[in-house]
């Protein structure tokens, strides 16, 4: 062999490998991409401990890890934990973890003493894997991204969103409303998107001794004979998003469209959306939404276009935040 061949630089190479837990999200990112996800043996010993080797060389790969951190949660985080540190001993060049819902990412700050700031765990146990990069959407908080000691790329869902209400609800008087006065901001990006409309905001109190459960109290905000567009990150439980859509209608809301990113749908939520005023429910696919918690007034839409884009720009050293108009 010559010098100059051994010089040469090598060409780049994309592999995409996917957890178990939302199979579907990362074929059609796959599909996108014009790439297969590369196969594994995947599976638990008697005790429950997590096992995962590739099929084939990932030497010198630029490799991008995508898991939806669904339930089992715990399951999930420490499978994709598991592929990262595979990835690195098998020598990966590069390893950006693909998490469309990042786990642990409301424990972002101690409320009272003696409690843990789990996103940040989160982030500290993949940079100890192996991880170079982190790619995700719609986190809970923007400081999050402070967490991870390397790049993070934050995706919006937003325009996803957005788009759908613009085209299906163009006709329509709509007002963006946010559950509480701590995401206004988010809706103001939503009201630019939807064309400068309205905001308002619900005013709530939270007790933080009791996850999951809010008082909702009144609609601050011009909400009267218009579509309300009620935005949030995630849907956990459906209690704050249910409530606020009862203050919105008492308060003379013409209609009333949720719209958020990811469908947690923990214990009751199916239920109480199902039979809340809501005429709509939007939601995205970062997290898998089986078929027994989906219901009449459900429409999902595919986050995987995005991530796609995202994670092309990544291997190609390009502008993610360009894909955002500088919004990330």
């Amino acid at each position: 062999m010559t010098v100059s061949a051994m010089s040469a630089t090598p060409k780049k190479s994309l592999k995409l490998f996917s957890g178990r837990s939302h199979p579907e999200l990362a074929e059609e990112v796959a599909k996108y991409l014009d790439v297969n996800v590369t196969p594994q043996a995947a599976y638990e010993f008697a005790n429950g401990e997590i096992f995962v080797r590739y099929d084939e060389s990932v030497r010198g790969c630029d490799a991008f890890v995508i898991q939806s951190h669904s339930d089992p949660i715990n399951e999930a985080v420490m499978e994709q934990l598991v592929m990262v540190d595979a990835l690195k001993r098998g020598s990966a060049k590069r390893i950006t973890v693909v998490m469309p819902f990042y786990a642990y990412a409301r424990q972002d700050k101690k409320h009272k003493g003696r409690e843990p700031i789990s996103a940040r765990l989160m982030a500290d146990l993949f940079k100890t894997a192996g991880a170079d990069r982190i790619l995700t959407v719609d986190l809970h908080t923007d400081q999050i991204q402070g967490f991870f000691d390397g790049p993070v790329d934050h995706l919006l869902a937003q325009t996803v969103l957005s788009d759908y209400i613009k085209e299906t609800y163009s006709e329509e008087r709509i007002t963006v409303v946010s559950p509480d006065s701590g995401r206004v901001r988010v809706a103001e990006k939503w009201a630019d998107n939807l064309g400068g409309t309205p905001l308002a905001f619900i005013h709530k109190t939270r007790d933080p001794s009791k996850p999951n459960e809010v008082v909702a109290n009144r609609v601050v905000g011009d909400v009267e004979n218009r579509l309300c567009v009620l935005v949030d990150d995630m849907i956990d439980t459906g209690g704050t998003i249910v409530k606020a859509t009862e203050q919105l209608l008492q308060a003379g809301a013409k209609d009333v469209i949720i719209a958020a990113t990811h469908g947690v749908l923990s214990g009751p939520a199916v239920e109480r959306l199902s039979n809340s005023g809501a005429k709509q429910v939007v939601l995205t696919n970062t997290l898998p939404i089986p078929e027994e918690k989906r219901f009449e007034k459900l429409t999902v839409l595919s986050i995987a276009p995005l991530i796609a884009k995202a994670v092309h720009q990544v291997f190609e050293d390009g502008s993610v935040t360009g894909l955002f108009n500088g919004q990330a």
